[in-house]
């Protein structure tokens, strides 16, 4: 099978490219190029006025930004899904946007979530231990939005494409979705989740460790139906989010976010796995797909606080630019200060 080459052909990152806005925490790009031969950055945002971790549970939404080329900067165009009321499945939050587009029509994959509570006002302290977050945890399910034009207008289902099981590793919740949609419209969708747990408040929040799920569906508009009764790679070694995956000769491709180290060697460093037929996976202890540490433009080098959620764009279907979320800072959410998306182009033949 054969293998993308991505943390040794990564270039120097463009300091004023990708995505970033006065006022709030950016996070989550995925970028396509639309019918105007532009790029259009799909992303999530959420107020400054609220903490960057776990405000986004609550006031996340999806928005779109455009620049002439991959690298940016990107300019911000329209919220694409914004909150809708507490009583969808997606009313309160959409977050984990990735766009795909399928012969005539643009599939916007991404997670969604609700509570029943007010909202969040800036003066209020809000962490993990609050009721609006708790229940919006545990309603994160994946959902889509299809439309015509990378303009929109954007059609939500009523209902999202993937459910936990209630009997099954992945009983806590559904999120992050990574999908590949073949020719033929069919879909490979790999997915994070987590098993509840009934422990002593507030420990339950947070349910087992991390774990990848693997679905399928003969249409992209589903349904969408889990395939296994075990996590992709075993809970007991691996604990990893943000799959991205890509189709390769002999099968599929996939990197994630690292949550340990103890795999690719560096923590919150991304994973390399492969798979014949999406289903069963080897992931390659020792091999990076990508680091923390990157180079910039300007020739200095800096260890990221955050990289995470990554994405490949692949144009002439070669790999040639990866986006990040990223954030300043000495490392996790409660120390950094901004977020935005970052750009690393890679090295052509």
């Amino acid at each position: 099978m054969s293998k993308i080459m991505l943390f040794e052909n990564m270039l120097p990152a463009p300091r004023n490219g990708g995505f970033r806005m006065d006022g709030y925490w950016v996070w989550c790009g995925s970028v396509i190029q639309g019918e105007d031969n532009r790029y259009h950055m799909f992303a999530s945002r959420w107020t400054k006025d609220l903490p960057m971790h776990p405000g986004w549970l609550v006031a996340s939404e999806i928005v779109r930004a455009v620049s002439d080329t991959p690298e940016g900067p990107y300019r911000f165009e329209e919220v694409v899904l914004p909150s809708r009321g507490a009583e969808y499945w997606d009313g309160r939050s959409t977050h984990n946007p990735q766009i795909v587009k399928h012969q005539d029509t643009y599939i916007l994959y991404y997670m969604g979530s609700t509570h029943p509570f007010k909202d969040v006002s800036p003066d209020e302290q809000f962490d993990l231990n609050d009721p609006r977050c708790i229940v919006a945890r545990s309603n994160k399910r994946i959902g889509i939005a299809t439309s015509k034009s990378v303009f929109g207008p954007w059609e939500r289902l009523d209902s999202p494409i993937l459910h936990p099981r209630p009997s099954k590793f992945d009983n806590f919740f559904t999120s992050n979705p990574a999908p590949y949609i073949h020719e033929d419209g069919s879909v490979l969708l790999i997915y994070k989740t987590r098993t509840y747990k009934s422990r002593p408040y507030p420990t339950f929040l947070h349910g087992e460790t991390m774990t990848f799920g693997v679905a399928r569906a003969s249409h992209y508009m589903g349904p969408y139906t889990a395939l296994s009764d075990k996590t992709i790679f075993p809970a007991e070694k691996f604990c990893l989010e943000d799959p991205f995956i890509y189709q390769v000769p002999g099968g599929y491709e996939m990197i994630a976010k690292d949550m340990k180290g103890n795999i690719c060697g560096e923590y919150h460093g991304g994973i390399f796995a492969r798979s014949a037929d999406g289903v069963n996976w080897e992931a390659f202890e020792g091999q990076k797909a990508y680091s923390r540490t990157i180079k910039w433009d300007d020739g200095t080098e800096q260890v990221m606080g955050s990289l995470e959620r990554p994405f490949i764009l692949f144009q002439d279907l070669k790999p040639t630019h990866m986006f990040f979320a990223t954030a300043d800072g000495p490392g996790e959410f409660t120390n950094a200060s901004n977020t935005w998306n970052m750009v690393i182009p890679l090295k052509q033949d």
